[in-house]
């Protein structure tokens, strides 16, 4: 067996200089020889059950993909290996894709059939690493319950297929996201690790006994913030231990940055925000790229993205956007976090009435009705047909969560709990977008109060943009209809994708990154998963 004695960064370049044809020699191993029978027989044990290459293989009669002294079989092989070297930049873990494993079963595959399970191995190794940069390779559903959404996955022999034709590098290279929050991730991460490499962003930067700093304060804690910002690149140089207004601007950019309240002040937020790490940033990247991959498919020229990380709802045509409202979001814990899946919103309801959701109705509203049996009188108390009973024929104590044999509702009005408008794609978790009463919540930096669905905080012109495509009047064709009074049901004729997504990463439109609180503690479970499974932040 060959050691091979260099990092995956030389390795990667001499692959791409074509190393490997010095590394494996015309005539060595991975040379087919006179013996085509034993190189079947070793591909064919190899393959063993493996459905994909014995469906790839067998259409082929068993001919070799990889091995071979031809140029376009070296260039096969450097361009795999290449791409397993560059895996860590993607985020993958370089444990589960590593070349010098398969540099060793090729040195190693000196008669033919130990070429042929080479050969096997090859082939498996490409079908993995194109599954993990089109689709990522954890399982989302199994890291994180409430991610309902299914990672797409790579056609194998599909794959193969294209390797006969194609470039290896080019076919791999073509499976991962092409579009530009992908590649801005990309650039971040290798960005991030420049900087620690550099030295870093300086010391931590301390409140005192004040607890903030703000516009007029000087000393030692004014100094460390400026360093900290400028090394973060939220402001040019400056020796100033004066709190400014340059230093203003820059804590300002980076509370835009990072989805904090812009007023200016360095609170405790804030302060938590400017001393997180670089390899903590760098991880948060990393997830943001799985994620990526997990949402690898086509989301429609126009479509509704919610980023529940960021509290805000946006309609974006054309990779453009066209919309944006803030939003409130699921509380924290099991039973109110919303959930991430992907539907399609067909019709909006205005002037909905609420039907209260068993779960409140047991866990909130039951115990209030058997202290008092007028509580909540708002909401009407309903039978299994949907007739309303008369709440003093009820002994609300008679009953528990698991056997109370009623529902509730509450009618239309201005007061009802999803507002006037609400705005339906209907999926098993009945999660919906809609109007709310409270409108005091789109005020805080977090926006995480609801029972699971999302709330905007501008239904109405939401409602309009929605209705632009099939009228000429939108807002006329909305009022109109709220001043029935009436519930009223409006089809879409042009039924959008509804994403709701949890990114703490996303790139800006000027191509910087920026950052969100990991507000349900789901990316950092994500990292755990990727970290188990061998990823590191640092590149090496």
């Amino acid at each position: 067996m060959v050691q091979v004695q260099m990092s995956r960064r030389a390795l990667l370049r001499g692959l791409s200089g074509g190393m490997v044809a010095g590394l494996l020699p015309a005539g060595g191993a991975m040379a087919l020889g006179l013996d085509q029978a034993g190189f079947r027989q070793g591909l064919i044990e190899a393959i063993g059950d493996d459905a994909t290459l014995r469906s790839f293989y067998g259409a082929r009669d068993y001919q070799a993909l990889w091995a071979g002294t031809e140029d376009t079989a070296v260039q096969r092989r450097n361009a795999l290996l290449a791409a397993m070297a560059d895996a860590p930049a993607h985020g993958l873990p370089a444990s589960l894709f590593d070349p010098y494993d398969l540099l060793a079963k090729m040195h190693a595959a000196a008669t033919p059939q130990a070429q042929g399970a080479a050969e096997a191995a090859l082939s498996r190794a490409a079908v993995s690493l194109g599954q993990a940069l089109h689709g990522g390779f954890l399982t989302p559903g199994r890291v994180i319950s409430l991610i309902k959404r299914q990672a797409p996955q790579v056609d194998g022999v599909a794959l193969l297929n294209a390797m006969t034709s194609q470039s290896a590098g080019a076919v791999l290279r073509a499976l991962a996201p092409s579009d530009a929050q992908y590649a801005g991730l990309m650039r971040a991460r290798a960005q991030l690790d420049a900087a620690e490499a550099a030295g870093g962003w300086g010391g931590e930067v301390f409140a005192g006994a004040a607890g903030k700093l703000q516009l007029g304060d000087q000393g030692d804690a004014v100094l460390s913030l400026r360093n900290r910002l400028m090394l973060q690149g939220y402001m040019a140089p400056s020796l100033s231990p004066v709190f400014d207004q340059s230093l203003l601007l820059g804590v300002q950019a980076f509370q835009t940055a990072h989805g904090l309240a812009t007023d200016g002040v360095v609170g405790a937020g804030t302060l938590a925000e400017l001393n997180m790490g670089i390899d903590a940033r760098i991880q948060q990247v990393l997830v943001a790229m799985e994620r990526a991959r997990w949402s690898n498919k086509p989301l429609g020229a126009r479509h509704i993205w919610v980023n529940l990380a960021d509290y805000h709802t946006v309609i974006r045509n054309n990779g453009l956007d066209e919309f944006r409202t803030r939003s409130v979001i699921g509380a924290r814990g099991a039973d109110r976090e919303t959930p991430e899946f992907s539907d399609i919103m067909n019709h909006m309801v205005v002037n909905p009435s609420w039907h209260v959701p068993r779960s409140i109705v047991v866990g909130e509203y039951l115990p209030q009705l058997q202290r008092n049996p007028y509580a909540v009188s708002h909401i009407n108390v309903q039978d299994g047909s949907g007739r309303a009973i008369d709440r003093s024929l009820i002994d609300f104590n008679a009953y528990n969560a698991s056997n109370f044999p009623f529902s509730m509702r509450e009618p239309p009005s201005r007061g009802n709990a999803l507002g006037l408008v609400k705005f339906m794609f209907p999926n098993q978790w009945n999660i919906y977008l809609h109007d709310t009463p409270s409108k005091d919540l789109f005020a805080r930096e977090t926006r995480a109060f609801s029972h699971g669905c999302i709330r905007l905080a501008d239904p109405f012109d939401f409602a309009y943009q929605l209705l632009g495509p099939q009228t000429s009047d939108p807002r006329g064709l909305f009022q109109r209809t709220l001043d029935t009074g009436r519930e009223t049901r409006v089809d879409l004729e042009q039924p959008l994708p509804v994403h709701l997504d949890y990114r703490t990463t996303v790139i800006a439109p000027s191509g910087a990154v920026t950052f969100r609180r990991d507000i349900y503690g789901r990316d950092a479970a994500i990292w755990g998963a990727m970290a188990q499974q061998g990823v590191a932040a640092r590149l090496v």
